[in-house]
C-alpha cells in the first residue's frame, strides 16, 4: 500500500466544496499562491488568506497563523517552503484540518507522516490548480 492518496482522493478534495487555508497566501499577484487561490473560488471553495500580514485577499479576510482561524478548516494548502513547512503541518494536525496539502516542490516527510498517522489526508508536491486542471475542473 502506497502512502500516496489515490486519485479518487484528490479528485474529492478538488470536486468537493470546502474551505482552505491558504498559508502564504498574500495579495502579491505575481506568487502562484495568488493564481491557485482564485483558481480554488471558481471550483466554489472557500478560501482564507494565512499570512503574517493577515491580507485579505480575493476577497476573503485574511489571518495571521492557522490557530488565528475561527474553526479548523478542511483543507490546509502550505505554500511556504520545504524549511517551513513541518511547522504549518504540525499546526495543521493541531488545529484540526481535514487535509493538508503541499504544493509543488514542497517536501515536509517527517511531519507527512505525523499528518498521516493523526487520520489526515496529506498530498505532498503537487498543485491543486494543475491537478484540477487535468481532471477538466474549472
Amino acid at each position: 500500500m502506497t502512502d500516496e492518496p489515490s486519485a479518487a482522493a484528490i479528485d474529492r478534495l478538488l470536486r468537493t466544496p470546502a474551505r482552505w487555508a491558504i498559508v502564504g497566501l498574500s495579495g502579491n499577484t505575481g506568487r502562484a499562491a495568488y493564481g491557485v487561490a482564485a483558481y480554488l473560488q471558481r471550483l466554489g471553495h472557500t478560501i482564507v488568506p494565512v499570512h503574517p500580514a493577515a491580507p485579505t485577499v480575493h476577497g476573503a479576510r485574511g489571518h495571521a497563523r492557522l490557530r488565528d482561524l475561527p474553526e479548523p478548516p478542511d483543507v490546509v494548502d502550505v505554500f511556504v517552503n520545504s524549511a517551513r513547512a513541518a511547522a504549518v503541518v504540525d499546526e495543521a494536525v493541531a488545529v484540526g484540518a481535514g487535509a493538508v496539502w503541499l504544493q509543488l516542490g514542497v517536501h515536509a516527510d517527517a511531519a507527512v507522516a505525523r499528518a498521516r498517522a493523526a487520520g489526515l489526508l496529506v498530498v505532498q508536491d503537487a498543485c491543486p490548480a494543475i491537478e484540477g486542471r487535468a481532471r477538466g475542473l474549472g
